[in-house]
Protein backbone atom coordinates (compact mmCIF):
# COMPACT_ATOMS: atom_id res chain seq x y z
CA UNK A 1 0.00 0.00 0.00
CA UNK A 2 1.04 3.47 -0.99
CA UNK A 3 0.45 6.71 1.47
CA UNK A 4 0.59 10.06 -0.07
CA UNK A 5 -0.68 13.20 2.08
CA UNK A 6 -3.34 15.22 -0.01
CA UNK A 7 -3.11 19.07 0.97
CA UNK A 8 -5.38 22.51 -0.32
CA UNK A 9 -3.29 24.73 -2.81
CA UNK A 10 -2.30 26.89 0.30
CA UNK A 11 -0.49 23.45 1.43
CA UNK A 12 -3.01 22.60 4.09
CA UNK A 13 -3.34 18.76 5.39
CA UNK A 14 -6.28 17.79 4.32
CA UNK A 15 -5.81 13.94 4.49
CA UNK A 16 -4.13 10.60 4.12
CA UNK A 17 -4.59 8.80 0.68
CA UNK A 18 -4.10 5.00 0.43
CA UNK A 19 -3.36 3.57 -3.04
CA UNK A 20 -4.15 0.00 -2.38
CA UNK A 21 -3.37 -3.14 -4.42
CA UNK A 22 -3.18 -6.66 -4.22
CA UNK A 23 -6.24 -7.24 -1.84
CA UNK A 24 -9.12 -8.22 -4.08
CA UNK A 25 -11.64 -8.83 -0.90
CA UNK A 26 -11.38 -7.18 2.17
CA UNK A 27 -11.33 -8.73 5.35
CA UNK A 28 -14.37 -6.54 6.26
CA UNK A 29 -17.11 -5.82 3.91
CA UNK A 30 -20.33 -5.42 2.59
CA UNK A 31 -22.47 -7.84 0.62
CA UNK A 32 -25.60 -7.43 -1.01
CA UNK A 33 -28.96 -9.27 -1.64
CA UNK A 34 -31.14 -6.59 -3.27
CA UNK A 35 -32.42 -4.51 -0.87
CA UNK A 36 -30.68 -7.06 1.90
CA UNK A 37 -26.99 -5.94 3.28
CA UNK A 38 -24.45 -8.26 5.23
CA UNK A 39 -21.08 -6.72 6.65
CA UNK A 40 -19.16 -9.73 7.72
CA UNK A 41 -16.11 -10.02 8.75
CA UNK A 42 -13.79 -12.41 7.34
CA UNK A 43 -16.53 -15.56 7.98
CA UNK A 44 -18.37 -13.75 11.02
CA UNK A 45 -21.85 -11.83 10.32
CA UNK A 46 -21.13 -8.49 11.75
CA UNK A 47 -24.11 -6.64 10.66
CA UNK A 48 -27.72 -7.11 8.82
CA UNK A 49 -29.42 -4.63 7.11
CA UNK A 50 -32.57 -4.76 5.21
CA UNK A 51 -33.04 -1.14 3.21
CA UNK A 52 -36.38 0.39 2.61
CA UNK A 53 -35.97 2.84 0.26
CA UNK A 54 -39.18 3.87 0.05
CA UNK A 55 -39.60 4.66 3.63
CA UNK A 56 -35.79 6.06 3.31
CA UNK A 57 -34.34 3.89 6.30
CA UNK A 58 -32.34 0.82 7.38
CA UNK A 59 -33.49 -2.29 10.02
CA UNK A 60 -30.33 -3.73 11.31
CA UNK A 61 -29.57 -6.52 13.42
CA UNK A 62 -26.59 -5.90 15.28
CA UNK A 63 -24.42 -9.08 16.46
CA UNK A 64 -21.73 -9.47 19.27
CA UNK A 65 -18.89 -10.47 16.63
CA UNK A 66 -17.20 -7.58 15.50
CA UNK A 67 -13.62 -7.33 16.68
CA UNK A 68 -11.64 -3.87 15.97
CA UNK A 69 -9.24 -4.27 13.19
CA UNK A 70 -6.81 -1.84 15.39
CA UNK A 71 -5.26 -2.74 18.70
CA UNK A 72 -5.19 -1.16 21.84
CA UNK A 73 -4.15 2.21 21.84
CA UNK A 74 -1.21 3.23 24.44
CA UNK A 75 -2.39 6.38 26.70
CA UNK A 76 1.59 7.11 25.71
CA UNK A 77 1.32 7.37 22.27
CA UNK A 78 -2.01 9.45 22.64
CA UNK A 79 0.58 12.03 24.22
CA UNK A 80 3.35 12.00 21.82
CA UNK A 81 0.66 12.40 18.68
CA UNK A 82 -1.36 14.64 20.65
CA UNK A 83 -2.79 17.26 18.07
CA UNK A 84 -1.48 15.71 15.38
CA UNK A 85 -4.11 14.12 13.12
CA UNK A 86 -1.50 13.27 10.39
CA UNK A 87 0.56 11.14 12.41
CA UNK A 88 -2.32 9.48 13.87
CA UNK A 89 -3.99 9.05 9.94
CA UNK A 90 -0.03 6.98 9.28
CA UNK A 91 -0.94 5.28 11.90
CA UNK A 92 -3.86 4.09 11.37
CA UNK A 93 -3.00 3.57 7.91
CA UNK A 94 -0.40 0.80 8.86
CA UNK A 95 -2.69 -1.00 11.12
CA UNK A 96 -5.57 -0.97 8.36
CA UNK A 97 -2.85 -2.60 6.09
CA UNK A 98 -1.77 -4.75 8.34
CA UNK A 99 -4.91 -6.12 9.45
CA UNK A 100 -6.54 -9.45 7.21
CA UNK A 101 -9.84 -8.08 8.67
CA UNK A 102 -10.20 -4.22 8.04
CA UNK A 103 -11.87 -2.23 5.29
CA UNK A 104 -9.27 -1.73 2.67
CA UNK A 105 -9.63 -3.03 -0.70
CA UNK A 106 -7.81 -2.69 -4.21
CA UNK A 107 -8.05 1.23 -5.01
CA UNK A 108 -7.66 4.32 -3.41
CA UNK A 109 -8.81 5.47 -0.37
CA UNK A 110 -8.65 8.48 2.14
CA UNK A 111 -8.04 8.97 5.79
CA UNK A 112 -9.47 12.33 6.76
CA UNK A 113 -10.02 14.13 9.74
CA UNK A 114 -12.70 16.33 8.09
CA UNK A 115 -16.14 14.78 8.02
CA UNK A 116 -18.96 16.42 7.45
CA UNK A 117 -20.30 15.12 10.40
CA UNK A 118 -18.91 18.33 12.06
CA UNK A 119 -20.32 20.76 9.54
CA UNK A 120 -24.18 20.96 10.91
CA UNK A 121 -23.86 21.25 14.77
CA UNK A 122 -26.01 24.02 15.83
CA UNK A 123 -23.91 26.76 17.37
CA UNK A 124 -26.63 26.59 20.37
CA UNK A 125 -26.70 22.85 20.85
CA UNK A 126 -23.42 21.37 23.46
CA UNK A 127 -20.95 18.55 21.77
CA UNK A 128 -22.20 15.98 24.05
CA UNK A 129 -25.92 16.81 22.80
CA UNK A 130 -25.24 17.12 19.30
CA UNK A 131 -22.99 13.80 19.50
CA UNK A 132 -25.42 11.82 20.97
CA UNK A 133 -27.98 12.73 18.86
CA UNK A 134 -25.70 11.43 15.34
CA UNK A 135 -25.48 7.76 17.78
CA UNK A 136 -27.75 5.82 15.92
CA UNK A 137 -30.08 3.54 19.00
CA UNK A 138 -30.65 0.07 19.22
CA UNK A 139 -28.93 -3.37 20.50
CA UNK A 140 -29.47 -5.91 19.41
CA UNK A 141 -31.95 -4.55 16.10
CA UNK A 142 -32.27 -0.54 15.24
CA UNK A 143 -33.37 1.62 12.56
CA UNK A 144 -31.28 4.05 10.82
CA UNK A 145 -33.46 6.65 10.35
CA UNK A 146 -32.78 8.91 7.17
CA UNK A 147 -35.35 11.46 8.59
CA UNK A 148 -33.96 12.30 11.50
CA UNK A 149 -31.73 14.80 9.93
CA UNK A 150 -31.17 16.39 6.92
CA UNK A 151 -28.71 14.41 5.78
CA UNK A 152 -27.90 10.68 7.02
CA UNK A 153 -24.72 11.58 8.16
CA UNK A 154 -25.45 9.97 11.57
CA UNK A 155 -23.16 7.18 13.52
CA UNK A 156 -23.62 3.27 14.15
CA UNK A 157 -21.38 1.50 16.23
CA UNK A 158 -20.32 -1.98 15.57
CA UNK A 159 -21.07 -3.29 18.98
CA UNK A 160 -22.85 -1.54 22.18
CA UNK A 161 -21.65 2.05 23.39
CA UNK A 162 -20.03 1.42 26.91
CA UNK A 163 -20.98 3.86 29.64
CA UNK A 164 -19.77 6.72 30.95
CA UNK A 165 -18.90 4.94 34.20
CA UNK A 166 -17.02 1.82 32.27
CA UNK A 167 -13.47 1.67 33.24
CA UNK A 168 -11.95 2.16 29.60
CA UNK A 169 -14.12 5.35 29.35
CA UNK A 170 -13.21 6.73 32.75
CA UNK A 171 -9.42 6.18 31.30
CA UNK A 172 -10.02 7.97 27.96
CA UNK A 173 -12.27 10.66 29.98
CA UNK A 174 -9.08 11.24 31.58
CA UNK A 175 -7.20 11.87 27.89
CA UNK A 176 -10.40 14.29 26.72
CA UNK A 177 -9.07 16.69 29.75
CA UNK A 178 -5.40 16.33 28.59
CA UNK A 179 -6.26 17.19 25.17
CA UNK A 180 -4.43 13.75 24.32
CA UNK A 181 -7.66 11.52 23.21
CA UNK A 182 -6.90 9.71 19.98
CA UNK A 183 -8.80 9.89 17.08
CA UNK A 184 -12.30 7.65 16.60
CA UNK A 185 -12.02 6.06 13.46
CA UNK A 186 -15.07 5.73 11.42
CA UNK A 187 -16.13 3.89 8.15
CA UNK A 188 -18.46 5.74 5.46
CA UNK A 189 -20.95 3.23 4.00
CA UNK A 190 -23.46 4.61 1.34
CA UNK A 191 -25.64 1.79 0.92
CA UNK A 192 -26.39 2.51 5.26
CA UNK A 193 -25.96 6.10 4.28
CA UNK A 194 -24.34 6.45 7.55
CA UNK A 195 -20.57 5.86 9.40
CA UNK A 196 -19.95 2.99 11.05
CA UNK A 197 -17.35 2.84 14.34
CA UNK A 198 -14.19 0.50 13.21
CA UNK A 199 -12.18 2.18 16.16
CA UNK A 200 -12.85 4.24 19.35
CA UNK A 201 -16.38 3.09 20.89
CA UNK A 202 -14.72 3.92 24.40
CA UNK A 203 -13.45 6.85 23.14
CA UNK A 204 -16.36 8.18 21.34
CA UNK A 205 -17.91 7.60 24.68
CA UNK A 206 -15.53 9.72 26.58
CA UNK A 207 -15.88 12.62 24.59
CA UNK A 208 -19.54 12.63 24.87
CA UNK A 209 -19.15 11.88 28.34
CA UNK A 210 -16.90 15.40 28.82
CA UNK A 211 -18.76 17.02 26.46
CA UNK A 212 -16.08 17.91 23.80
CA UNK A 213 -15.99 17.33 20.14
CA UNK A 214 -14.45 14.27 19.44
CA UNK A 215 -11.50 13.56 17.19
CA UNK A 216 -12.19 12.51 14.30
CA UNK A 217 -10.14 10.08 11.34
CA UNK A 218 -13.28 9.57 8.42
CA UNK A 219 -12.15 6.58 6.38
CA UNK A 220 -14.30 6.06 2.71
CA UNK A 221 -13.44 5.32 -1.26
CA UNK A 222 -12.34 8.01 -3.46
CA UNK A 223 -11.09 8.29 -7.08
CA UNK A 224 -9.03 5.82 -8.45
CA UNK A 225 -5.63 6.16 -10.13
CA UNK A 226 -7.26 4.68 -13.28
CA UNK A 227 -10.35 6.57 -13.22
CA UNK A 228 -8.46 9.95 -12.55
CA UNK A 229 -7.40 10.61 -16.09
CA UNK A 230 -10.64 10.35 -17.37
CA UNK A 231 -12.13 12.95 -14.70
CA UNK A 232 -9.27 15.20 -15.09
CA UNK A 233 -10.27 15.57 -18.81
CA UNK A 234 -13.53 15.84 -17.96
CA UNK A 235 -13.05 19.04 -16.07
CA UNK A 236 -10.20 20.52 -18.37
CA UNK A 237 -12.77 20.26 -21.58
CA UNK A 238 -16.05 21.91 -19.20
CA UNK A 239 -13.30 24.50 -18.30
CA UNK A 240 -12.72 25.53 -21.76
CA UNK A 241 -16.06 25.13 -23.05
CA UNK A 242 -16.84 28.09 -20.53
CA UNK A 243 -14.41 30.06 -21.07
CA UNK A 244 -15.73 29.28 -25.35
CA UNK A 245 -19.09 30.66 -23.94
CA UNK A 246 -17.50 33.72 -22.35
CA UNK A 247 -15.60 34.47 -25.34
CA UNK A 248 -18.50 34.40 -27.73
CA UNK A 249 -20.39 36.79 -25.53
CA UNK A 250 -17.40 39.19 -25.71
CA UNK A 251 -17.68 38.86 -29.40
CA UNK A 252 -21.64 40.07 -29.41
CA UNK A 253 -21.53 42.29 -26.54
CA UNK A 254 -17.84 43.73 -26.36
CA UNK A 255 -15.10 43.75 -23.84
CA UNK A 256 -17.40 45.12 -20.96
CA UNK A 257 -18.48 41.42 -20.88
CA UNK A 258 -15.69 39.15 -18.26
CA UNK A 259 -13.91 36.20 -19.88
CA UNK A 260 -14.95 33.92 -17.61
CA UNK A 261 -11.85 32.78 -15.84
CA UNK A 262 -13.05 34.30 -12.32
CA UNK A 263 -15.35 31.76 -12.19
CA UNK A 264 -14.39 28.77 -14.38
CA UNK A 265 -11.31 28.72 -12.86
CA UNK A 266 -12.35 28.65 -9.13
CA UNK A 267 -14.68 25.47 -10.62
CA UNK A 268 -12.38 23.72 -12.38
CA UNK A 269 -9.83 23.90 -9.34
CA UNK A 270 -12.52 22.21 -6.46
CA UNK A 271 -13.28 20.03 -9.41
CA UNK A 272 -9.40 18.82 -9.25
CA UNK A 273 -9.01 18.86 -5.92
CA UNK A 274 -12.39 16.63 -5.44
CA UNK A 275 -10.15 13.76 -7.33
CA UNK A 276 -7.95 13.39 -4.25
CA UNK A 277 -11.22 13.74 -1.57
CA UNK A 278 -14.74 13.12 -3.33
CA UNK A 279 -16.48 10.21 -1.16
CA UNK A 280 -16.88 7.37 -3.93
CA UNK A 281 -20.09 4.62 -3.03
CA UNK A 282 -18.47 1.77 -1.09
CA UNK A 283 -18.71 -1.28 -2.94
CA UNK A 284 -20.62 -4.51 -1.86
CA UNK A 285 -20.31 -7.76 -3.31
CA UNK A 286 -23.14 -9.79 -4.42
CA UNK A 287 -24.28 -12.43 -1.66
CA UNK A 288 -23.53 -16.13 -2.59
CA UNK A 289 -26.70 -17.64 -2.47
CA UNK A 290 -28.78 -14.31 -2.99
CA UNK A 291 -31.17 -13.62 -0.31
CA UNK A 292 -32.03 -17.11 0.53
CA UNK A 293 -28.89 -17.03 2.03
CA UNK A 294 -29.39 -13.89 3.98
CA UNK A 295 -32.47 -14.96 5.33
CA UNK A 296 -30.38 -17.90 6.76
CA UNK A 297 -27.85 -15.62 8.10
CA UNK A 298 -30.70 -13.67 9.70
CA UNK A 299 -32.51 -16.61 11.28
CA UNK A 300 -29.39 -17.61 12.58
CA UNK A 301 -28.10 -14.46 13.79
CA UNK A 302 -31.87 -13.76 15.76
CA UNK A 303 -32.29 -17.26 17.25
CA UNK A 304 -36.14 -17.04 16.30
CA UNK A 305 -37.13 -13.61 17.41
CA UNK A 306 -39.33 -11.46 15.27
CA UNK A 307 -37.22 -9.21 13.09
CA UNK A 308 -39.09 -6.38 11.00
CA UNK A 309 -38.98 -8.10 7.06
CA UNK A 310 -36.32 -10.60 8.35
Amino acid sequence: MQRSDVTRGDGTWVGLALDVRGRRRPGLGVYSAGPRLVVAQEARTVLLADVDEHLQGVDFWRTDAYRSCVPPLRADAGRAMAGSPERWAHGFARYLADAPDSPLHEGRWLLSPESPLRRWRHPGTSHAEYWGSMLVEGHPDGYIDWHVHSIAWEILPLRPMPDADDSRVKAYRKQVREGTLPPVLLWWVSGLDCHLVLDGHARLAAAIAESVEPPLLQLHRTVAPEDREGRIDEAVDSYTDELARFAGLRGVHGPTVPDGAATAGPELARRLHALDTATQPTWAWPMPGGQEEWHRLAREATAGREWPRA
